[in-house]
């Protein structure tokens, strides 16, 4: 039987609204002391039921697993994990050949909140952002090879890095079912390594795949500079769309040898691409007005509402820097990937740029997180991705 938790009187509306999120200041008090990760039942301050949910130290209190009053067991990530899987079916990315990546729980949207899981071929990377998540994790892998029909063999847990510090729960990376040193997964009939083991996030950018195949359409004859390049997945794409030259750029020295290791793979021995190992904003200083594509893809620069100024001059300069030297004609398609850079705020920090240029600037697509990152209506924080793609005269 799960302990009860009574929030505050007032503090159920937001729950009343189906928000997944229950924080610290709602709560009035506990039946007994829960473990932090331990399924809790919410109630209002009269008693009557409102959600289940894991409890955890720290703002959010209680992430929401259910508005029904029902047992989280291996039954109950079966199903959630069925409906999740099913969507990705329905949207056309999961069960095909020309493509094995994908995400297939995307936390909040698919009512899991605390748990991310992208696929890579058969090999599913699970990452936990709370506890309750790291407690469930191998439920979680079990139910995700039955749901899946085996069609994923391998389930690699990465959370040593996404679990709350303070928990103290000595988290290890690691297959918690299977193994497989097979890292090369297919996206739209493009091959790329997967470095699941030490890259960030699971490994890829799962968020950036209908983007980039929106750039292949626009990439022939020109000259593409893929700045922030990572794995070279903008780059790839451009190759393939038939563009002259492509040129890589990123200050990890490690994410320029993974840039250079996917060209290979599909483009082997093609000389149109070089990738350089070098600072963004110093590389953007020196180089010549040679481009008419620019990708500017950074990390987010702002992680939590304090930073955002700074992130929106950040944002402001680095595009300065692009508008600066793309050639006339050029396409930009720059991004934010900061979930609390709004797109309000990430398009005045672009216009702010555009107009120091003196630039003719047009926004030719707004762009936006793919199928597989679906964000629930009633949790818009869920929303983060966003991107312009730009003409400039």
């Amino acid at each position: 039987m799960y302990k009860n938790l009574y929030l505050r009187k007032g503090k159920e509306e937001s729950l009343k609204r189906f928000h997944p999120w229950i924080f610290s200041g709602a709560v009035h008090h506990i039946d007994g002391e829960p473990e932090e990760g331990e399924v809790v039942r919410v109630l209002t301050s009269e008693g009557d039921f409102m959600a289940v949910g894991h409890w955890q130290i720290g703002s959010i209190a209680v992430r929401v697993l259910s508005f029904e009053d029902c047992t989280v067991d291996a039954a109950f990530w079966e199903r959630r994990l069925q409906v999740a899987y099913q969507l990705r079916r329905t949207v056309g990315l999961a069960g095909r050949v020309e493509n094995d990546i994908y995400r297939l729980v995307y936390g909040e949207g698919d009512g899991l909140s605390g748990l991310v899981v992208d696929v890579y071929g058969p090999t599913a990377v699970m990452q936990a952002h709370s506890v309750g998540m790291h407690v469930s994790r191998m439920e979680i892998a079990k139910a995700i090879v039955k749901v899946t029909d085996g069609d994923i063999k391998n389930v690699y847990y990465k959370s040593e890095t996404t679990l709350p510090f303070k928990a103290g729960l000595g988290q290890e990376n690691g297959f918690i079912i299977g193994g497989s040193t097979e890292n090369v997964a297919v996206e739209n009939g493009l091959k790329f390594h997967i470095d699941w083991l030490k890259g960030q996030k699971t490994g890829f950018f799962v968020d950036q795949r209908d983007n980039r195949s929106l750039l292949e359409h626009y990439a022939h004859g020109r000259s593409v500079l893929n700045m922030f390049c990572y794995t070279g997945g903008f780059s790839v794409y451009a190759m393939r769309g038939g563009a002259e030259l492509v040129h890589s750029v990123d200050s990890s020295a490690k994410a320029v040898d993974l840039t250079n290791a996917n060209i290979a793979l599909n483009f082997p021995g093609d000389k149109r691409h070089e990738a350089y190992a070098e600072d963004a904003f110093k590389y953007l200083d020196t180089m010549e007005n040679r481009y008419d594509l620019i990708v500017l893809d950074p990390p987010a620069f702002a992680k939590h509402r304090d930073a955002l100024r700074q992130a929106l001059k950040g944002y402001s300069r680095l595009n300065s820097k692009a508008f600066e030297k793309i050639k006339s004609g050029g396409l930009l398609f720059t991004f934010s990937c900061s979930q609390v850079v709004s797109k309000e705020h990430f398009r005045t920090a672009v216009f702010t740029a555009a107009a120091q240029s003196k630039r003719r600037v047009r926004i030719l697509h707004q762009l936006h997180q793919p199928v597989d990152h679906p964000i629930d209506i009633y949790h818009p924080e869920g929303e983060y991705l966003k991107g312009l793609v730009l003409y400039v005269e």
